[in-house]
């Protein structure tokens, strides 16, 4: 019986797991920056934000640090430039 129990509450567990994960919040790219940016006017704390926000504060970091490293590439010329026919027409 202990057994069974236990499996029951396996299962049970997967499914809450399962839903968790279909119903986290999925952030756009403008989303994410708009809080980063938040965050970098020093407004408020980044605890308060993150309450705000329904994000973990190591998340937020996470996009911060992503923010910053593309603004770095972007100001050294690290990214490739893709053409566009507006480009290719003018050569």
């Amino acid at each position: 019986m202990n057994q069974q129990s236990s499996k029951q509450k396996s299962s049970s567990d997967q499914s809450i797991r399962d839903i968790e994960r279909e119903t986290l919040e999925q952030y756009s790219a403008y989303e994410k920056i708009l809080i980063v940016l938040y965050g970098l006017r020093g407004e408020e704390s980044i605890t308060e934000l993150c309450q705000r926000e329904d994000i973990a504060e190591n998340l937020y970091y996470k996009w911060s640090e992503s923010f910053m490293e593309a603004g770095k590439k972007g100001l050294t010329g690290d990214i490739v430039e893709q053409p566009n026919n507006t480009k290719v027409s003018k050569l």
